[in-house]
């Protein structure tokens, strides 16, 4: 992807115009990376003065990071992780296993279902905050408390419309001449899926692991309603009250602000290759 042509400079040349691309460059680099070059010294930096900006700390020094886990932000850490990890593991099977269901299958209703996905991405987390923990406190059927459990926090991210949606749509183009050739040679549903559909999705699996990273990373309500006590808070709720800790200073809410920040990043930079490849693929068979 070139910036050039997506702002219709590829046609331009002579020295005005390359002095034109350098600046906009340099203001998009400024605009989109200053934030984050600006956090990353701060937090390295011993003295913080919040109205100057430096590309080096003053006095370099780990004592915010050392300070974070005397106020157990590594713990959040571990507790975002944990969510995170078996949520989005969660979230993909059961994206791969519904698209598959909505692309391949016809069965009666299937226009009611999509809508009731696309209707579920469309409420606030705030109208659901009441029933959901409702439902948590009383798991229907099998009647589970899940309130204060890791599973609280990991089954309700197991299943996005969104997730749904892209991978359905993907699993559409797949030519069905594939599946018939499969058949042919005497290959079974699942060994179809498994060996034939899953790996062309590849590049959607991509897309819905980066935005499923995310969603389930920035996820402040549900932990704030299943973890009751502070040892199970996730990094997002932890933030929150070392803001509101007065003993707390700047250099250890940025700190751990940059742990927040730092798993999303790596996990673009993972599934980037998929990504790209996957919002390419959208792009043209649309």
């Amino acid at each position: 992807m070139r910036f050039d042509s997506a702002l219709g400079l590829e046609s331009r040349r002579g020295p005005v115009a390359t002095t034109g691309k350098i600046i906009i460059y340099t203001l998009m680099v400024v605009v989109f990376t200053g934030p984050l070059i600006g956090l990353l010294i701060s937090a390295f930096n011993k003295t913080l003065d919040p109205t100057s900006f430096s590309l080096w700390p003053d006095e370099f020094t780990l004592e915010n990071f050392i300070q974070a886990k005397d106020k157990n932000v590594y713990l959040y850490l571990l507790n975002s992780f944990i969510v995170v990890g078996f949520g989005l593991l969660l979230q993909m099977l059961v994206s791969v296993f519904a698209a598959y269901s909505l692309a391949r299958k016809k069965f009666r209703g299937m226009t009611f279902v999509l809508l009731l996905m696309l209707t579920t991405m469309m409420l606030p987390e705030e109208i659901i905050a009441i029933p959901l923990s409702l439902v948590l406190s009383d798991l229907p059927l099998l009647h589970i408390n899940l309130i204060g459990t890791y599973a609280g926090m990991i089954l309700p991210v197991g299943a996005w419309g969104f997730s749904i949606l892209v991978m359905t749509e993907f699993m559409k183009e797949v030519p069905v001449e594939l599946e018939e050739a499969a058949r042919i040679d005497g290959a079974g549903e699942l060994r179809i899926f498994a060996t034939i559909i899953v790996p062309l999705c590849r590049p959607a699996l991509g897309v819905i692991g980066v935005f499923g990273f995310t969603m389930i990373w920035d996820q402040y309500l549900l932990p704030l309603i299943v973890a009751p006590e502070s040892d199970m808070w996730t990094l997002p709720i932890a933030l929150r009250s070392l803001r509101s800790d007065e003993e707390v200073g700047i250099g250890v809410l940025l700190a751990a602000s940059l742990l927040a920040l730092l798993p999303s990043i790596i996990a673009f930079l993972a599934f980037q290759r998929q990504f790209m490849r996957g919002l390419t693929s959208g792009a043209v068979k649309g």
